[in-house]
């Protein structure tokens, strides 16, 4: 499924696709600027959008074998909760 696909779906719920692709951007932009803030966000029974650091480390290239520095960054993360795992088993 499409972003696209996922307005269709609330659009079936909601007025109109306008109404639809709008909640779909305010809840996915709440979630970006949450998880900006290094906050989590947690939705009961869905899951949990949390931040993870990765320290920097030293890698290879696959070429040549040269060691090379991999940067320190900061990724976002997503837990299940457990009744979402059931529910798509």
């Amino acid at each position: 499924m499409k972003k696209g696909d996922l307005i269709n779906e609330v659009a079936k719920v909601t007025n109109t696709k306008k109404e639809a692709a709008m909640l779909i951007e305010i809840i996915l932009g709440t979630i970006k600027r949450t998880l900006k803030k290094r906050e989590e966000v947690f939705l009961s029974s869905f899951g949990t959008f949390s931040i993870t650091k990765r320290k920097a480390r030293t890698g290879r290239n696959p070429k040549t074998g040269e060691a090379i520095r991999i940067a320190a960054k900061v990724l976002p993360k997503f837990k299940a909760a457990k009744a979402f795992k059931e529910a798509v088993r």
